[in-house]
């Protein structure tokens, strides 16, 4: 019979076992643990477990077991790398370890800065941390309007909202306008100088300090006349240029990036 009419129609067919894949646990590899969700760095081994960093520093031991973790969301059984030295740490221009991981799918929360060199200056900084963290920088034009801007765009705990804002001192008219914002899901930092531009510390251009522009006469030109340079945008390819890493810029803007960072990443 079995000639006849075949191979049984109803018998399920053996489908063979998807293979996880071992990965070495080299050093800045990032992987998530599959039972807990915590997701880190490699940064070594002890009694036979592998120990992972988040990026808050935050370090738990996790058992080397099979399909124990997730790889760019897939399932991987880790295994020790074969004995021999490691490769240094290498780091990214914002101070942060350079870790091995595909950058992630954009987050619902966003950080805003004022205008296209505040974000191109953002970017070469922190661009590496960014994408890893998955979270886009959107350039406003200028903040006068930012109350609406924050309004329409309807910040929550899932979908935080930092703003970075030039000249945020005491009683300017940049402080007048933040103090409009009142959402919790928002976080309005900023830093002193008039003008990104100033967050560059100024021996990175070959300069002593920024020159001392007077009230009510446009800043960026103003400078642009003291030093020299025809075009502000001569200037700012000079500027940008002359920037490698966050030692380069002014501790104001740093400690404001790396909280905003912060906030937006925080999970709800």
């Amino acid at each position: 019979m079995a000639g006849m009419y075949g191979e049984d129609v109803l018998r399920q067919p053996i489908r063979p076992r998807k293979r996880i894949p071992e990965v070495e646990a080299e050093p800045d590899l990032v992987v998530e643990d599959a039972g807990s969700g915590f997701c880190g760095a490699v940064v070594g081994f002890e009694s036979g477990a592998v120990v992972l960093e988040d990026r808050f520093g935050k370090r738990r031991l996790f058992p080397l077991e099979p399909a124990a973790f997730l790889l760019d969301g897939e399932p991987v059984t880790l295994v020790r790398p074969a004995a021999g030295q490691q490769p240094a740490r290498r780091f990214t221009a914002s101070g942060s370890v350079a870790v091995r991981s595909e950058a992630r799918v954009a987050r619902a929360g966003r950080i805003w800065v004022e205008g296209i060199h505040d974000a191109a200056l953002v970017e070469k900084v922190w661009g590496d941390d960014l994408r890893i963290e998955g979270v886009v920088v959107e350039p406003l034009s200028g903040i006068d309007e930012l109350a609406r801007a924050v309004t329409a765009f309807r910040p929550a705990a899932d979908a935080r909202l930092g703003v970075l804002v030039d000249h945020l001192v005491a009683g300017s008219k940049e402080s007048r306008i933040v103090a409009s914002v009142t959402s919790p899901h928002v976080l309005v930092t900023g830093h002193p100088y008039v003008d990104i531009w100033q967050a560059v510390k100024p021996a990175r251009l070959g300069i002593g300090k920024w020159p001392v522009i007077p009230p009510g006469r446009p800043w960026k030109e103003g400078v642009c006349a003291a030093l020299g340079v025809a075009e502000p945008a001569d200037l700012w390819r000079r500027i940008l240029g002359s920037v490698r890493t966050y030692k380069d810029l002014e501790t104001p803007l740093i400690n404001s990036m790396e909280r905003l960072i912060d906030f937006v990443t925080e999970e709800p």
